[in-house]
This record gives C-alpha cells, sequence and structure tokens, in this order.
C-alpha cells in the first residue's frame, strides 16, 4: 500500500487503527474487479444481522449508491461519491441532516464506507479541462468491492440459516399437529394411557419456548417433540396390535354395556313430578317423569373413569371427571365450596350455570336425553366456559342437541379445544 494513498479524518474526528485496516483492506481491490453495485447492496440486506448494520443505515447507503453514475462499481469508473448531507437527507425521505451524519459514521465504523476528507472538510470534485474528474473528496466505495466476496458469503450463512430456522419451524409445527390429533384420537377412542399426562407435558414444552427462540432452543424443542411422539405412537401401537389378538371382544361388551335402555342420569331437581302426579305439560312441552331416578344416584357418581372415556346415554362418549374440569376451570365456582368431587356435583353445578346463562329446562333436559346427563353437565361446563364467544347459550345448546341427534357432534373435540387453550393455567380439580 502506498503511504500516499493513506488519509486521515477532518477536524476533530480522530483517526483509528480500524479506519486504517479499512484503507488497508480497500487497496487489495484486484485487478479489473467490478460488481453490480445493486446486487451488492440486497446481499448486505441480507448481511445486515452479521455485519452489525442498522436499516437506516443501508437505507444512507442506498442514497449514497444513487450518487454513483455507473451501475457497476470498478476502480475504472472511480470509486468516490461527494453528495451534501442535504442531498443525502432528500434522497432518504427527508431523514434529518445530524441522523444522516451519525449513519454515516456507523458505514465508516463499519468497514463498507472510507472518508477521503478535504483539506476544508467538504466534498467537492476537481475537474480537469475536458470534465473528466481530476480529484474527488467525499466518499469512498473502494471497501464494499474490495468486501464484496465477503459479503456476499455473510448473506449466504444468513439466507441458509433462515432457510434452517424456517424448516425447523415447520418440522415443529407438523410435530405438534400430530401430537395433538394422536392424542385426541387416542381419548376419542378410549386407548388406554395416561394421554392427560401426555398432553400436559406437551403443553410444558410447547409453552416454555421463548417469544423469540434461538435455533439452538428450536432444535432441542424438536427433539422433544419427536420423543414425545414416538413414545405415543409407541402406546398406540402396542394399543392396535393388542386390539388385533383379541378381535371384536371389546366392541361386542362395549355394545352390551351400551344397549340398556334406561337413562341412569338425574337431570335437575326442577324436572322431577311429585309422587302420584304423571306428566305435565310446560308451555307445550311435555316434561319427563323421574320417578325412581333417586335410586340410581349411586351407580351414576360411581361409575369407573377410564384413562379416555366411555359411553353414556345416547350413544356419545363421556369422558373423565378430572380431564372435563381441567378443560372446563371455569365450572369448579359452582360446585360446594368451590370444589367438584363427583359427577353428581358437576351435574348440580351445571343445573346452576344452566339457570344463569338464560337456558330453559327444556333445553337442558331435550339435551341430557339426547346426549346422556353427563355429557349435558360437561356441555354446559364448555358453554360456560367460552361464554364471551356465545351469543345464545340456550340456541347453541339446542343446536348441538340437534347435531347429536344426527351423529355430527361429539363432546371430544370440544373438550381437546378448551384443554389446548386452557392448560397453561394449570387448574385442577379439588
Amino acid at each position: 500500500m502506498e503511504v500516499g494513498s493513506i488519509t486521515t479524518p477532518f477536524g476533530r474526528r480522530p483517526m483509528t487503527l480500524g479506519m486504517l485496516a479499512s484503507q488497508v483492506t480497500a487497496a487489495e481491490i484486484k485487478p479489473g474487479q467490478s460488481v453490480d453495485k445493486w446486487k451488492l447492496f440486497r446481499a448486505l440486506c441480507e448481511a445486515k444481522p452479521l455485519l452489525g448494520i442498522a436499516d437506516r443505515a443501508l437505507a444512507v447507503l442506498n442514497a449514497l449508491l444513487s450518487f454513483y453514475p455507473k451501475n457497476d462499481l470498478a476502480e475504472a469508473n472511480g470509486l468516490i461519491v461527494f453528495p451534501s448531507n442535504v442531498q443525502l437527507s432528500l434522497r432518504t425521505h427527508g431523514m434529518a441532516e445530524q441522523t444522516v451524519r451519525r449513519h454515516l459514521a456507523a458505514l465508516v465504523e463499519a468497514g463498507l464506507l472510507l472518508r477521503k476528507d478535504s483539506p476544508n472538510g467538504k466534498r467537492y470534485v476537481r475537474r480537469d479541462r475536458a470534465g473528466e474528474v481530476d480529484e474527488a473528496f467525499g466518499f469512498s466505495l473502494a471497501p464494499l468491492l474490495a468486501r464484496a466476496e465477503e459479503i456476499e458469503q455473510l448473506a449466504a450463512e444468513v439466507m441458509a440459516e433462515r432457510l434452517h430456522v424456517q424448516r425447523l419451524r415447520e418440522r415443529i409445527t407438523l410435530c405438534r399437529r400430530d401430537i395433538a390429533k394422536l392424542i385426541e384420537a387416542a381419548v376419542e377412542e378410549d386407548a388406554p394411557g395416561d394421554w392427560q399426562g401426555l398432553y400436559l407435558e406437551f403443553r410444558d414444552l410447547v409453552d416454555g419456548l421463548p417469544r423469540s427462540p434461538t435455533t439452538a432452543q428450536l432444535e432441542q424443542l424438536l427433539d422433544e417433540l419427536a420423543a414425545l411422539r414416538a413414545e405415543i405412537l409407541n402406546q398406540l401401537e402396542t394399543q392396535i396390535k393388542s386390539t388385533k389378538r383379541s378381535g371384536n371382544a371389546h366392541y361386542i361388551e362395549r355394545h352390551i354395556q351400551n344397549s340398556n335402555p334406561e337413562s341412569t342420569s338425574e337431570l335437575e331437581p326442577s324436572f322431577e313430578t311429585k309422587q302420584g302426579e304423571g306428566a305435565e305439560q310446560d308451555n307445550g312441552r311435555g316434561a319427563v317423569t323421574m320417578e325412581g331416578k333417586k335410586h340410581k344416584d349411586a351407580e351414576m357418581t360411581g361409575q369407573a373413569e377410564g384413562p379416555g372415556g366411555r359411553h353414556d346415554a345416547g350413544g356419545l362418549k363421556s369422558f373423565p371427571l378430572g380431564l372435563v374440569l381441567q378443560a372446563c376451570p371455569e365450572i369448579l365456582a359452582y360446585g360446594p365450596r368451590g370444589v367438584i368431587r363427583n359427577w353428581r356435583e358437576l351435574m348440580t353445578a351445571a343445573v346452576t350455570v344452566r339457570s344463569m346463562l338464560g337456558v330453559s329446562p327444556s333445553a337442558y333436559e331435550e339435551a341430557a336425553n339426547v346426549m346422556g346427563a353427563e355429557n349435558a353437565a360437561t356441555v354446559m361446563a364448555c358453554i360456560l366456559e367460552r361464554g364471551g364467544h356465545i351469543n345464545s347459550a340456550g340456541g347453541y345448546l339446542r343446536d348441538l342437541t340437534r347435531r347429536s341427534e344426527k351423529g355430527e357432534f361429539a363432546v371430544g373435540p370440544m373438550l381437546m379445544a378448551l384443554l389446548r387453550a386452557n392448560a397453561p393455567a394449570g387448574r385442577k380439580a379439588g
């Protein structure tokens, strides 16, 4: 490097070893080297996280490049641009001159520009008699040309990292979908297993991810989700093999258990007729006689809860009480002393909620007859949980009842959606 090519800043601005290093780098331009200035600028925009430059500094550099007369940066075309701060302010859409100066200094510090200051610190050009540039004072774009390959390499690394993160997020999304749907299917199909515990483990993994995770954190989450998915699949595959060995015995037994036409559920006290009275008419709707239902309370509240669900009246599947309360914690406030310990207490709470939400006794009775009392209480708890999104609780319940009669409604998806929404709260039944 020639000693005469060294330039120091004007005025109070100090000379630094970083500036000297940039000038040494700028002097290493290969003979005949040129690069498309806008292609290089796009690479700079990609590589900005690794170069440590801000968006507004890039806007100033974009304005500087617009003053360069040729499309290709090359020593033969000259590498000095000399616009005033006023002109730069106009081409940066009115950026304040003080801000322009600050970002120019940042570009020099990042080693992307060189100052070639005149004796008085002004930017200008001296031309010969033919009008050609003889000497110019301003900003040298030589560092951009000298570092073009480095900048393009950094841009490629940033794009590769971005693609890697995108693929990680896609795989995490697929894993999350698989786990949620597999657990939901397991609950729907009565597969044995601690599905509630696995679901809460799943939510803990997902909710533990920071808002702006690093690549390493995404990779760790993917590994943990993949392991959890493998565990769930292993349990389900084991269950499928067991089912194949046992043939249809399980389904035959379930059919026999669900073929009892009698209802074993107590709806609510207002539905019971007094002893010796027949069925009464209420606004044109028949009220169901509930004589003898009290004898079956023990049977109703003492039914065993499996890890998934079991079939209630109407052929719909009822779900474990703990799962219902986990998905619908709001119903707990309407239980005795804020606690719900069994299905009888849940159904009593559902009657209170029914009245509070303006659901008519006939609508609730019809739902209990079609879905079964446990499912009707569960649906009532779900309606309470989603109260802010439902305009007419009574109309919604009647619509679900009609869909249930047609086989178009299942409680499981509704519960799982609420469980996903409420899992982070961590509220449990007492």
